[in-house]
């Protein structure tokens, strides 16, 4: 982590680690916010995919590359690679959010929308790769991408030393696995009811496929990573799951009281700290990833108004 904090400095903000009075007096303890939807493009994705980035030969990058995301990865991947000089494709599926496929395109990526869902989208990738020999940058199942997103806990041993639980959104895995690889404090991974493709990975101690539906797009993986689930797994991870009532309840506090524009996906973690889903004994303080922000204008509104 210290090596991938080396070769992305400069590269990614520092993003700000806020305090909360009024979570703290909600939940008994005091409440850090990792703001990393002020991240370069609205989420912790380019920190993991500038450090994969960094690791590719010249022969590699000639290639061009290619990932697949519901948009996340998929905007962080066109960003670092336009930043590299680099071709980028990116495999996403027919239903996403339209304006994170729009951000992606003005990054400058080429966007394959030949899927029609997550799943069938993981066989497009591999056929497209095969296909076109480009390099593969992986959103979430990768050492280099897990050791970027695992910078984040180094930045919250500095800024918040007193917390002792991290809370971290999950989908496939890359985020929470790079944060537990990283720190000593305990780590609860938060998942949907509806897309929780890390809570039955660790289950079984291998990924399962699962059929991900909830308002939190950015966590609709229909696996976990197999490098993730084994680093989860390593380092005691806990999994929690959230609903969408849940979900809906973070993300309102989020806009209301910590004035965090997120998207449903950041809400999560907060999420299960407020609906009592978090075990808090022996907690001194607790740091909450709100790890994205790109969320359309309409949903936003929607969830604020309670529809």
């Amino acid at each position: 982590m210290l090596a991938a904090r080396e070769t992305i400095g400069g590269r990614v903000h520092r993003t700000p680690t806020l305090t909360s009075a009024s979570l703290a007096r909600e939940v008994g303890v005091p409440v850090y916010l990792k703001a990393e939807l002020l991240q370069r493009t609205g989420s912790f994705k380019p920190r993991g995919v500038l450090n994969k980035l960094a690791s590719l030969t010249a022969e590699e990058k000639s290639r061009g590359v290619i990932g697949i995301s519901a948009g996340n990865h998929a905007q962080a991947l066109a960003y670092g690679a336009a930043l590299e000089g680099v071709d980028a494709l990116i495999v996403m599926w027919q239903g996403v959010s339209e304006q994170k496929l729009e951000a992606t395109k003005a990054y400058g990526g080429t966007v394959d929308l030949e899927a029609p869902d997550p799943l069938t989208a993981f066989d497009r990738l591999h056929q497209l790769v095969a296909e076109t020999g480009r390099t593969l940058v992986h959103g979430f199942d990768d050492p280099d991408v897990i050791a970027g997103h695992g910078t984040i806990a180094l930045e919250l041993e500095e800024d918040a030393p007193d917390a002792n639980v991290i809370v971290v959104p999950a989908g496939g895995g890359g985020l929470v696995s790079g944060i537990a690889a990283a720190t000593d404090a305990r780590v609860v991974a938060v998942e949907p009811e509806g897309s929780r493709a890390l809570h039955e990975g660790l289950r079984a101690g291998r990924p399962v496929t699962v059929s991900p539906t909830s308002i939190a797009d950015g966590l609709s993986a229909p696996f976990a990573g197999e490098n993730c689930i084994g680093v989860c797994l390593a380092w005691g991870v806990e999994s929690v799951l959230v609903s969408e009532a849940e979900i809906e309840a973070g993300f309102r506090f989020l806009y209301g009281r910590a004035k965090l524009a997120c998207e449903p996906a950041g809400a999560v973690g907060l999420a299960a700290l407020l609906a009592g889903k978090v075990p808090l004994s022996g907690a001194s303080a607790v740091a909450v990833v709100v790890s994205g922000g790109n969320v359309a204008a309409e949903t936003a509104a929607a969830i604020l108004a309670g529809r």
